[in-house]
C-alpha cells in the first residue's frame, strides 16, 4: 500500500476577511468552503487549502478532533514552468515582497519566497523541483 498525494494542508490564521481576500483575490485559488468565524478552504490544483480561526478548532465538533495550531508555517505551491516568471509579475503586481529566489543546484529549478498576511511563507516552485 502506499498513499498518493497530500491532499490537505492547514494553516492556522488570524483574520478570515484577510485570508479570503488574500488567496481568492492575490492568488486566484478556488474558493469551496466558507464557514464565518471557523474556516476557508480553498481548491489548489488537487490539493485542498484549509485556513482555520485557531481559537474555534479547539474543541472537538461531532467526529472531528481538536485540532488547532499557531506559528508561522511554510507551504509551497507548484506551477508550470513556463507560468514561473507571469507568477512572479502577478505577485509584484499585487504588490506583495517577493523575500527571496533560489535555483535548486541539482536541476536548476526555481523557487521563490513570499508571505501571507498572517506571516506564513509561502513559495513557489517550478514544476519538476523535486524529481
Amino acid at each position: 500500500m502506499q498513499f498518493t498525494s497530500i491532499k490537505e494542508t492547514c494553516l492556522y490564521v488570524s483574520n478570515l476577511k484577510r485570508t479570503k481576500e488574500f488567496y481568492l483575490d492575490a492568488l486566484g485559488f478556488e474558493l469551496i468552503s466558507y464557514v464565518k468565524d471557523r474556516h476557508i478552504f480553498f481548491r489548489v490544483g488537487p490539493s485542498i487549502l484549509m485556513c482555520f480561526l485557531s481559537r474555534k478548532t479547539r474543541k472537538p465538533e461531532d467526529t472531528v478532533p481538536p485540532h488547532y495550531g499557531y506559528g508561522k508555517l511554510h507551504l509551497a505551491f507548484e506551477c508550470l514552468s513556463e507560468e514561473y516568471e507571469a507568477w512572479k509579475t502577478k505577485l509584484e503586481n499585487a504588490e506583495l515582497e517577493i523575500a527571496g529566489e533560489q535555483v535548486r543546484e541539482e536541476n536548476g529549478r526555481r523557487s521563490f519566497y513570499f508571505r501571507d498576511p498572517d506571516g506564513h511563507l509561502l513559495e513557489v516552485v517550478e514544476e519538476g523541483a523535486w524529481d
